[in-house]
């Protein structure tokens, strides 16, 4: 999925146009009892709720794709499930009670049963969100200009956000009437969804129904839990995972080869080549094969024997064709080079001024002054000795 087709549904999400028709919800305490459920149509909100349930939707969308979002191809029995409710408009209550069913089987695998009172009293209770649309799609010119005036069909799909909800303290508020503050008791308030999901996935204006898009606003967190028990699905390895374990295999495979200029080779190139996808709103996120990165690899001097192992090691660790993102490959806005006790930002386009060296064998990072220096904020000269 691309970052047109992305912001083509986010831009769905306008409050002020109410293109969705309609909004379903469920209600749970913190046990997975359901409190309440409801169905509405989306032109009967008032214009503040529907702004804060499509601030909601937004989130769910937000992001990254191979990081906050992420693929995930799900079994044949969910595939039904999930085709049903959306061929009906989510207008199959029954269909739709069965979603919220295993959505609450995953919230409740997550979030198991209290271990005591003080847990249940301060536990977060849930709800469950979901959102019905459909677009036209539109016929683009060979500049990729949309033809406002034909459509090549519609593409029917729907969101779901699974919200944390809140109990906050109570207060004193202030009551006009009177000129005095009187208690205010508390109130459950729902936050940010914790994750949600897109179904289908949209494909340049097609619908891949054999696959949604997962969103996790943790990227530490997979949901591998939660996943499971509603889809029947294994999660994909959180981003963070991701690069860690990437940066450990480089380092255990190439040893002392691993060297300031390997890695500033390989942040270089892949930096480029991200850029350069971003460039085209069309293009699909940049992925990285084991090969890509041993070419990257290769032409930063590294020897054929630790290119081998690294690849070696690639299929033990994340599996044979795996392919990665390449923004948790590297971080193409950052360039940090840490020490035990020194820690050094650099611009990464500037990241070729660093370089290590050996001298009467001791190692030195080296960095050319160029321009002014401050020291928290105070400007400071070099000296010779």
């Amino acid at each position: 999925m691309n970052l047109r087709d992305l912001s083509e549904i986010r831009r769905r999400l306008n409050p002020d146009k109410r293109y969705p028709s309609l909004l379903c919800g469920c209600y749970v305490d913190h046990i997975g009892n359901p409190i309440t459920s409801f169905a509405v149509p989306v032109a009967t909100l008032y214009e503040t709720e529907n702004e804060k349930y499509m601030a909601l939707f937004k989130k769910v969308l937000s992001g990254q794709i191979g990081q906050t979002l992420t693929p995930i191809a799900f079994p044949t029995e969910s595939d039904r499930l999930l085709l049903k409710i959306r061929d009906t408009g989510m207008r199959d209550e029954e269909a739709v009670q069965t979603l919220f069913t295993r959505l609450i089987a995953g919230i409740r695998a997550e979030h198991p049963d209290m271990q005591s009172v003080e847990d249940a009293q301060n536990a977060e209770n849930w709800l469950i969100l979901l959102l019905q649309d459909q677009l036209d799609v539109r016929k683009r010119d060979v500049n990729g200009e949309i033809d406002h005036e034909n459509s090549d069909g519609s593409f029917s799909y729907f969101l779901c956000a699974i919200c944390p909800v809140k109990q906050d303290k109570p207060a004193l508020k202030y009551v006009p009437s009177d000129g005095m503050f009187h208690e205010r008791a508390s109130d459950w308030l729902a936050g940010a969804p914790a994750m949600g999901f897109l179904f289908p996935l949209y494909e340049d204006g097609a619908a891949d129904v054999n696959t949604l898009l997962f969103y996790s606003r943790n990227i530490n967190d997979a949901h591998e839990a939660f996943l499971k028990a509603a889809f029947n699905v294994d999660a994909v390895m959180p981003a963070t995972e991701q690069t860690e374990t990437f940066q450990s295999l480089l380092a255990q495979t190439l040893g002392t080869e691993c060297s300031l200029n390997v890695v500033q080779e390989m942040h270089e190139v892949v930096s480029e080549l991200i850029e350069e996808q971003q460039k085209d709103k069309e293009a699909e996120p940049l992925m990285l094969s084991k090969q890509d990165v041993a070419r990257v690899l290769t032409d930063g001097g590294v020897s054929p024997e630790k290119v081998e192992a690294f690849q070696d090691g690639y299929d033990k660790t994340f599996g044979a064709g795996t392919v990665l993102p390449a923004v948790n490959v590297v971080a193409p806005k950052q360039f940090k080079v840490e020490l035990p006790s020194v820690s050094i930002k650099v611009d990464p386009k500037q990241a070729d001024i660093l370089e290590t060296r050996v001298i009467d064998g001791r190692s030195y990072l080296l960095i050319p002054i160029e321009g002014d220096i401050a020291v928290n904020g105070q400007p400071v000269f070099a000296q010779d000795k």
